[in-house]
């Protein structure tokens, strides 16, 4: 976004910082609420790192006692990411095998740990012990390595996969794929191999395999409803102690560049979260 090659850059001038977590100050002419005072959590696009923004009031989820701002800040994307795509586009049902690619991932460890609160079979792909160790920690029932020569061979003796959560794409994808079940749901989220699959669409008609592109950030467009209901339910698990997400930094906002700089240097290993 700050080099102005994000798919969803704001027309400058615009502030970075797209979740948010705090306190509604006031409310615009005709807004039915939250009321001021109100706790709140928002994905905002942008304007997170500032003392006060502007959102849509529609975009707000109340935050329950039990989340912490720190907490419902950090959590946004990267769970959000991973229950919309299994919950409201896979539909995953219990009982179902859930193949992570990548899953030692930022957003492939959410959909790890949410794939097993949802109750399916989850099979992780990472790359070298100490990643599985990870996915296995975050509910993985199965581990299978990236460089084992015979990854559809692994997945198909585990049964098969119903559904295959991909922000990796490149041979990985391609081997999960001729994996699939007839029926099979496979998730694009993205692709950090580099390599952007092409996909036989004689595969999917022969099998029935549904092909879902996913993108988390282009619902607020056109159906809000969908992340802010995804939002809400998260942050109950929150509340529960089901998810915890993993904050490495915490950081006041003079210290916002700093912040920026761990991400660009990738020298954190969780979220950078910002305070006032």
């Amino acid at each position: 976004m700050m080099r102005g090659k994000y798919q969803d850059t704001p027309a400058l001038p615009f502030t970075l910082g797209m979740e948010v977590a705090g306190v509604v100050e006031a409310l615009g002419p005709g807004t039915g609420g939250p009321p001021p005072g109100t706790r709140v959590a928002v994905f905002g696009g942008s304007g997170g790192l500032a003392d006060l923004g502007t959102y849509p009031a529609d975009r707000t989820v109340p935050l329950p006692d039990a989340v912490d701002d720190i907490s419902a800040a950090a959590l946004q994307i990267a769970y959000g990411t991973s229950h919309v795509a299994l919950d409201h586009k896979a539909r995953l049902q219990p009982g179902e095998t859930l193949v992570v690619l990548g899953a030692a991932g930022g957003v492939g460890l959410t959909a790890v740990e949410l794939g097993h609160l949802m109750g399916a079979t989850v099979v992780a792909i990472a790359r070298g012990t100490e990643k599985l160790e990870v996915a296995r920690a975050a509910g993985a029932d199965h581990l299978i390595d990236a460089e084992d020569p015979d990854i559809r061979g692994r997945i198909k003796a585990l049964g098969g996969a119903d559904v295959v959560y991909d922000a990796v794409g490149g041979d990985l994808f391609r081997a999960a794929f001729r994996a699939m079940k007839p029926e099979g749901r496979i998730l694009v989220i993205g692709h950090a191999s580099g390599d952007v699959p092409q996909v036989p669409a004689n595969h999917l008609l022969v099998k029935n395999i549904d092909l879902l592109g996913f993108y988390w950030g282009g619902y607020m467009s056109f159906r809000p409803k969908v992340v802010t209901d995804s939002l809400a339910t998260l942050l109950q698990w929150a509340a529960e102690g089901r998810i915890k997400p993993h904050v490495s930094q915490v950081l006041p906002l003079e210290r916002a560049q700093e912040g920026l700089d761990l991400l660009k240097s990738r020298a954190s290993t969780g979220k950078v979260v910002i305070t006032l």
